[in-house]
């Protein structure tokens, strides 16, 4: 017999309560309910209605999705020969504009699903697919410019909060790097992506300052004005490596060492490119050259302290290093992730360092790398033992030196559809009904741009890279 109606009433609103705490929360299996952020779901035949919880009201999110042409097109006229991959892939390419919304004040407000709050990494992410319309599309273009706008607004409120409100009051103040990194990213891929400078306002450089900023000063976290604490940190011990200090994961999970080696890379790669911004727009050189200053520091800092010996795999790129000599071997589903580092940016699939890394993740060696009947891949601490992500797999396809690799990485995602035409936070590759976050935008997104490069004809977006710094070996 199922739970009863009471039950899981209260465990929705658990989880209701819960979702204030970003992506933090216990899991639990619940039939037929709402699949809210902290819940395992179990697709049903007959699914009832998403839930919203309360939450939803007090972020304030302003109303007016967008609606574009040019993507409805390039979804409607998608044919792969694959009809599922078809029907995927239609649902990863609108799925940006559900979440976005336009605000009052200009600006785009992108919620990361089924929590209603903006995540910086995320949103940042949720809108890539739409950079390959942007150039002929100036209606595209306009949106990009307005989320960009409010993540430089976000940035110079708060450069230690992950995610925001409607309203631009914090949401979570959890510090992760890669919160100041991937608007950085997103507005220079704009900018070389349609060659319009104008995304670039004083707003955008007060933002970006504030994030250069606060980057410097967590080099020396000890001694960091702020003295940024949370209560989910240990307040481990760190030594000098010139890399920057994070207290979370992507995952929002804490760090258990607070250099986490693929958010450094993404720094690298965001450094670079805030550099050239710096030098060709805004025409501050003393800006640019602090940039490069701290991309060369922590670039040196991940290939002293980053890469370890491992007496099966030679060397490879820890995950988390706290620079005193204490390391921790592993890899998250979550995007910035060791996997994904080409990706990024940050050196080349073919780098052997990178190599050794990549055989050792997707191997049972490392302790998040999961099997079952349907599917495997990598997972993550933040989700129920067992439970793929398929933003590992997008990572993998990605990151594939083969058209094989890739035809297996796609064959994985498709394999992961509970039956929804979407992907999800995590499913278990034993049975892929089960899974998490019934409305996740992320994979979607990353979804739409891995088939617009790979199969859909559009050259890659720009992508930033290590030009210029070297990689001992």
């Amino acid at each position: 017999m199922g739970p009863s109606l009471a039950f899981l009433l209260a465990l929705l609103a658990a989880g209701a309560a819960r979702a204030g705490d970003g992506h933090a929360g216990l899991k639990i299996a619940v039939r037929d309910s709402a699949c809210l952020e902290g819940f395992v779901c179990v697709s049903t035949p007959n699914p009832s209605v998403i839930a919203t919880p309360p939450a939803a009201a007090a972020a304030g999110a302003p109303a007016g999705a967008p609606d574009f042409a040019s993507v409805r097109r390039a979804a409607a006229d998608f044919h792969s020969g694959d009809a599922h991959l078809d029907a995927v892939f239609r649902n990863a390419l609108l799925d940006a504009g559900k979440q976005a919304s336009y605000a009052a004040d200009g600006t785009v407000y992108v919620k990361t699903g089924d929590i209603p709050a903006e995540w910086l990494r995320d949103s940042s992410a949720q809108v890539r697919p739409y950079l390959f319309f942007a150039k002929k599309d100036p209606a595209v273009a306009a949106l990009l410019r307005g989320v960009i706008e409010r993540q430089a607004r976000s940035l110079s409120r708060d450069p230690y909060a992950n995610a925001f409100r409607a309203d631009y009051s914090v949401w979570e103040e959890k510090f992760e790097l890669d919160s100041l990194v991937d608007p950085i990213t997103l507005a220079w891929t704009y900018w070389r992506a349609t060659s319009d400078a104008g995304v670039f306002t004083p707003v955008v450089a007060a933002g970006f300052a504030a994030a250069l900023q606060t980057m410097q000063a967590e080099q020396n976290h000890g001694t960091s004005p702020r003295g940024y604490k949370h209560r989910e940190l240990k307040g481990n011990a760190v030594g000098p490596t010139g890399m920057i200090w994070s207290g979370f994961r992507p995952s929002d999970d804490a760090c258990v060492y607070n250099y986490l080696i693929p958010s450094e890379m993404a720094a690298v790669v965001a450094l670079g490119q805030l550099a050239q911004i710096e030098r060709e727009v805004w025409h501050d050189d003393a800006r640019a050259a602090a940039a490069e200053t701290l991309r060369e520091q922590v670039h040196r800092g991940i290939q002293t302290y980053g890469v370890v010996d491992d007496p099966k795999h030679g060397k490879i790129y820890a995950y988390e290093v706290d620079g005193l000599g204490r390391s921790l071997l592993m890899d998250d589903g979550n995007i910035p992730s060791l996997l994904s580092a080409p990706y990024l940016g940050y050196g080349t699939a073919a780098d052997p360092v990178y190599q050794n890394t990549r055989r050792y993740l997707l191997s049972p060696d490392d302790p998040y790398y999961y099997q079952g009947k349907k599917g495997s891949g990598i997972g993550s601490p933040h989700t129920p033992k067992g439970y793929v992500w398929p933003l590992a797999l997008l990572a993998q396809g990605l990151t594939a030196s083969t058209p094989e690799e890739r035809s297996r990485a796609q064959a994985l995602l498709l394999a992961s559809d509970p039956g929804d035409g979407r992907l999800h936070e995590s499913f278990d590759p034993n049975d892929p009904k089960r899974f998490t976050r019934k409305d996740f935008g992320w994979p979607n997104s990353l979804m739409a741009e891995f088939v617009l490069a790979s199969k859909g004809g559009s050259p890659p977006l720009p992508r930033g890279s290590t030009e210029g710094l070297t990689f001992p070996r």
